[in-house]
């Protein structure tokens, strides 16, 4: 049996170390994440109020995109109260549990993103390749089941993840992030975690293969538009959004996966803060603001929803 390490130590609480260098204008950075978190909030209940309240817009395509803002929601929740509480902190820690919990939250949300936008793939291509068959196909019964997907998978994936980093011995306690990353605490192991490497590599290959198979769908797509005017207007309608957010959050964590285990520590804090925080910045405010302003019904409902006018819906 092999003795312990005399470094091997119980750990209770993580150090998070991004912020050591950025304290100065705390106020600062305070109060424009306030504000920015504020509008994340607003835009995202905006979206799935005006969809939920309007019986018009209980259709599959609104109902995934309801899905993706509250999404939105969760994985936001999971990082900015406790950052804006850091932000007045003198100390920057977190519980062992906590940061359990902030990986499980932050990350099962950004694959919950990859799936919802894979069933939304599939919802605009029988849109467009099968409009007679349609409501046939997506029926209540079937949205219900690709909803589930959409949390269930990166439910379980996440929660395999986490439950192999708790069974790590680790040597030491500082995150160099400004949140709890599953990695970086699998860093501080004391042994060897190849067994938390597969299953990590297994997950990005599973969720990056989801957005290779979005986009090579939507090649197909375009193919078929181009053979009429109203194919063209439905496809830069709902597919070109579509795009933009699923480009968005791919890069955005393709970005974060490579950056927290190859990037250099040559660069500056604040860089690497804003490098680690992209996922967590642009998806949760550019969802909402895509959809609702190119959606046509969507935007006309939001609209009355805050100006109170009646708006004829149209698509």
């Amino acid at each position: 049996m092999q003795p312990p390490l005399e470094n091997e130590s119980i750990v209770l609480v993580f150090t998070l170390s991004g912020l050591n260098e950025t304290m100065g204008n705390r106020f600062v950075f305070f109060s424009l994440t306030a504000l920015y978190y504020l509008l994340i909030v607003l835009c995202n209940v905006t979206i799935i109020y005006t969809v939920i309240s309007h019986k018009r817009l209980h259709e599959p395509m609104y109902v995934f995109i309801c899905n993706l803002c509250i999404n939105g929601l969760f994985g936001t929740a999971g990082f900015y109260p406790k950052f804006m509480y850091d932000l007045l902190s003198q100390y920057h820690v977190i519980s062992y549990a906590g940061c359990l919990l902030q990986i499980f939250v932050i990350y099962s949300s950004v694959l919950c993103d990859f799936s919802t936008l894979t069933v939304m793939a599939y919802d605009r291509y029988v849109a467009i390749c099968k409009p007679l068959e349609y409501h046939s196909i997506m029926t209540n019964q079937r949205v219900r089941e690709w909803i589930l997907f959409c949390w269930l998978s990166p439910f379980f994936c996440m929660c395999v993840g986490v439950v192999l980093t708790s069974r790590l011995k680790l040597c030491g306690s500082i995150i160099e992030k400004l949140y709890c990353e599953n990695w970086s605490v699998i860093k501080l192991s004391c042994f060897s975690t190849t067994v938390n490497n597969v299953i990590g590599y297994v997950v990005i290959i599973i969720y990056f293969g989801h957005a290779i198979l979005i986009f090579c769908s939507y090649i197909h797509l375009i193919g078929k538009c181009r053979k009429s005017k109203e194919g063209k207007h439905k496809f830069i309608q709902t597919c070109v959004p579509h795009l933009l957010a699923l480009l968005n959050v791919t890069v955005a964590l393709l970005f974060d996966v490579l950056y927290t285990r190859y990037g250099s520590k040559n660069l500056p804090q604040d860089l690497r803060n804003f490098m680690a925080l992209e996922f967590l910045l642009i998806p949760p405010i550019l969802n909402p603001l895509i959809y609702g302003l190119n959606l046509t019904r969507l935007r006309k409902q939001v609209m009355r929803v805050f100006f109170k006018t009646k708006v004829e819906i149209s698509d």
